[in-house]
């Protein structure tokens, strides 16, 4: 449990990511001693408890300081959903311990593939995905553009299981050699541009409103949120300005026009603005464009279970009229047939929330798309950790794809995130301002882009095939 904690430092923001490699070393190393599968099990359920333990608690802030639901509840729920988390460490445990002879080669492999069905199972959340902790100052890093996350992710185990050998009494001189190869492959894919700059850099202005989640959407706070926003548009025009997911509490049709002129005229640009759209009995999660005289809008495809919309409704129906307090909680998809939109001279793939968190729905909008923007508001989050690992997927995904990425949001981390996966400039948390600076759009795909997540997981089937034929012999 405790190595499963440590891991955590490998993230945003410590961004120390060797921590991650040798605490999953550690537990590979146990692993290799565990003389059952139920052993194996045991020791991937202590680890997985620590990681997501400490590195997603901050779901209690949410359910009780901004979803009122009663301290013990709310307690008890995150509580139930790490222990829910920490069975897929477990069942890489599980899956190690059937292979004997073979249990340090399989042990990067089985791990990887249960990261990846948390990535879809239950609409999926891939929060503590092991390579994420590598972006973006590790060498492994660098298979970011071929592989993706998961490719990464399985690298760095690969490195863990390594280590895992070297202190298993292994010969060393080869397990050293390999570390090297891995160490140096990486260090020189980062050096490969893996996109192109497509026409001259843009201007933009990411507005962070600093509005207090628990008045968010009080009537009495509207007019001053707007008034917020259209003094940072005023203040900080932009050819590109993005407010934040929801900046705007209220539905679109619900906007003066007289408003939305002004932000426009005061933006100077494309105005990106976050608020809820209403259609055929319908509500989205959207951003609007104001800009340019032509209403244009992107709405969010990929929806929080719990947060906007409510699974197995008629059952659970409770939770939302007793316990919570949450708004937006009936929301309906997007849809994945959208496109880029035409802002600003480029082509903006825009992504709300923890959108960006999946790789494999991003790319869906590329090559097309020139720039990634993303919307968000963590405030549901406080000041704990979860700002920080957000922003650090969303390096991940600028990494993958070659291109920037915009973050707009309520309270932090509002950064612009180069091609490069590095933030070159971030504006505070919890105050009131804008980040302004020049966005570059780009052309081109990198062999992520093209084949997705598909390449990893093939392998990762193929490998555990190969070694479970060899088992059986």
């Amino acid at each position: 449990m405790l190595l499963g904690a440590l891991a955590v430092i490998g993230y945003a923001p410590f961004y120390f990511y060797p921590a991650s490699i040798l605490a999953l070393a550690g537990l590979f190393r146990l692993w290799h001693t565990a003389e059952t599968r139920k052993q194996g099990f045991s020791l991937g359920y202590s680890f997985g408890l620590g990681l997501f333990g400490a590195g997603v608690s901050w779901i209690y802030i949410s359910l009780h300081v901004f979803g009122e639901m009663p301290m013990v509840p709310a307690a008890l729920a995150t509580a139930t959903f790490c222990a829910f988390l920490a069975l897929f460490p477990a069942a890489a445990g599980w899956v190690s311990a059937h292979f004997r002879e073979h249990r340090l080669l399989v042990m990067p492999f089985a791990w990887v593939l249960l990261e990846w069905v948390l990535n879809w199972i239950f609409t999926g959340f891939p929060w503590m995905t092991l390579g994420n902790s590598q972006v973006p100052s590790s060498p492994l890093a660098g298979f970011a553009p071929i592989f993706g996350v998961f490719g990464v992710s399985l690298v760095a185990a690969i490195a863990a299981a390594l280590f895992a050998a070297w202190f298993s009494g292994h010969s060393r001189r080869p397990i050293l050699m390999t570390l090297i190869a891995l160490w140096a492959s990486g260090s020189l894919l980062k050096q490969i541009e893996w996109s192109t700059p497509a026409g001259k850099p843009i201007s933009v202005s990411l507005l962070q409103g600093n509005i207090a989640q628990d008045l968010k959407w009080q009537s009495e706070e509207i007019q001053r949120t707007l008034t917020t926003y259209l003094d940072l548009a005023r203040r900080h025009p932009a050819q590109l300005v993005v407010l934040p997911e929801t900046a705007l509490p209220m539905l679109l049709d619900e906007v003066p026009a007289g408003y939305r002129t002004a932000l426009a005229d005061a933006g100077g640009g494309d105005v990106l603005a976050g608020l809820v759209e209403h259609q055929d009995g319908r509500y989205y999660n959207s951003m609007a464009s104001f800009g340019g005289g032509l209403l244009r809008t992107y709405r969010k495809d990929h929806l929080v279970p719990f947060g906007e919309f409510i699974p197995l409704k008629g059952v659970l129906s409770w939770i939302y009229q007793d316990l919570l307090h949450i708004p937006l909680t009936d929301l309906s998809s997007g849809g994945t047939q959208q496109r880029p939109l035409d802002l600003a001279g480029q082509k903006v793939a825009l992504n709300i929330c923890y959108e960006d968190v999946f790789g494999e729905e991003i790319i869906r909008q590329l090559p097309e798309a020139t720039l990634l923007v993303n919307a968000s508001n963590d405030a549901w989050y406080g000041t704990s950790l979860a700002a920080h690992q957000h922003l650090q997927m969303s390096q991940t995904r600028a990494l993958e794809t070659g291109r920037m990425m915009l973050r707009a949001t309520n309270t932090g981390a509002t950064a612009i995130i180069d091609p490069h996966g590095v933030v070159i400039a971030e504006a505070p948390h919890f105050t009131t301002t804008a980040l302004t600076g020049e966005a570059q759009g780009y052309t081109g795909a990198t062999p992520y882009v093209r084949w997705g997540n598909w390449p990893v997981i093939s392998l990762i089937f193929l490998a555990l095939g190969v070694l479970w034929l060899r088992k059986k012999k």
